[in-house]
């Protein structure tokens, strides 16, 4: 996948399998960065009553992953190494709209370096994460 597929897909909805599950959607990309947009909700909470780390972190490797697909030649893939993610601000079905955004910091033939945040509406940021991916290549 190239920035261009990647592109292709927001054209056609943003919506990848595991945004199905979890109701959020790719939105925006450009080259280096992308961005995916969720509403949480009372089906993403945890037994405290706020929403999942697992929701923000799916978001947070979202972005980081699709960050380095849109550096990648055809024929490439990537796959997340690790991913390191700070909860900031918990969220609930109260928080609203979400947007997270990734950005590759450094990218070779063999590793990438990312890191992604969660806004809500008002810009205050709720998660953050740092990822290292592995290039495949063909």
């Amino acid at each position: 996948m190239t920035l261009a597929r990647v592109q292709g897909l927001i054209a056609t909805g943003g919506r990848p399998p595991i945004g199905h599950t979890l109701g959020f959607q790719l939105v925006d990309a450009g080259d280096g960065w992308a961005a995916f947009e969720g509403v949480p909700g009372p089906e993403h909470y945890n037994p405290q009553g706020t929403v999942h780390g697992g929701y923000a972190a799916t978001l947070l490797d979202s972005a980081c992953g699709i960050a380095v697909v849109t550096k990648l030649e055809d024929g490439q893939s990537m796959t997340t190494l690790e991913l390191k993610t700070s909860y900031l601000k918990a969220m609930t079905e109260k928080t609203g709209k979400v947007r997270a955004e990734g950005r590759v910091i450094s990218i070779g033939r063999r590793v990438a370096y990312t890191e992604a945040k969660i806004t809500d509406e008002a810009g205050r940021v709720l998660a953050t994460a740092t990822s290292t991916l592995l290039v495949i290549n063909p």
